[in-house]
């Protein structure tokens, strides 16, 4: 007997209120050459920057949306059905710390896939603005909730970034959000996702994964804080 194929979730719907935001190309382009280094070093990451470009110039048919290049790691503690993977953050909580950034790259920077200092924050910030471009994306493993739950939140942070003021502005904006600890999660009636994650089995693995998600809104809210006021303490860059 076939089984039904299940249905890809439908993110954009959740996204398109980003992408009139002023600050939604502000992650730097950048990321698209990073995403030329990953095509070439995973499966995952089929396309080029090159024929991403070509898409959105001249292709009526939509290519795929790129998926996690740490779909690859099984040996990821899960809560529910979210992995806690390692992190570069200085930030405490129950995440696995990574080597700091090489003193060679610049803090608006990421480093290669490659390194070991490379983490899926590196690849949210790679993928946002390629991905939030794709209307239904089809989780194939626990790594995409993390790109899935990352691209969201640097979307909300966005969308604190004020449209005047310097770094110092923006920071407080960001900061603020990031450090919020009420914010929904997975199970709560307010988080918009609960079709693709579960909810945690316990308070203990609630408390465990809050403080995780807190980690990564943190450490999301300080890359993004270096990426749009690299060299410009005056104005978000574009």
């Amino acid at each position: 007997m076939d089984l039904p194929k299940p249905q890809p979730y439908d993110i954009r719907r959740h996204l398109d209120h980003i992408r009139s935001s002023e600050s939604y190309v502000a992650v730097s382009d950048r990321s698209f050459n990073q995403l030329s280094k990953i095509s070439a070093s995973n499966p995952h990451h089929a396309r080029t920057p090159s024929s991403i470009h070509s898409f959105f110039t001249t292709s009526l048919t939509p290519p795929q949306a790129y998926h996690s290049i740490f779909l690859q790691d099984t040996d990821v503690r899960l809560i529910a059905n979210f992995p806690l993977l390692p992190l570069r953050t200085r930030t405490r909580g129950p995440a696995y710390t990574l080597p700091a950034l090489p003193s060679s790259i610049p803090a608006h920077e990421s480093p290669d896939p490659d390194s070991e200092s490379y983490d899926a924050l590196d690849e949210v910030l790679s993928l946002y603005r390629a991905n939030t471009f794709f209307r239904n994306f089809e989780i194939k493993g626990p790594a995409d909730r993390l790109l899935i739950y990352g691209i969201l939140t640097v979307g909300e942070l966005l969308g604190k970034v004020p449209k005047v003021g310097g770094a110092r502005e923006g920071e407080k904006a960001l900061m603020n959000t990031a450090l919020d600890n009420q914010f929904a999660m997975p199970g709560d009636a307010a988080f918009p996702l609960n079709q693709a994650f579960e909810a945690p089995r316990d308070r203990q693995d609630a408390e465990t994964l809050r403080q995780y998600l807190s980690q990564v809104r943190q450490e999301l809210a300080i890359r993004l804080l270096a990426r749009l006021f690299a060299g410009n303490s005056t104005t978000p860059s574009k």
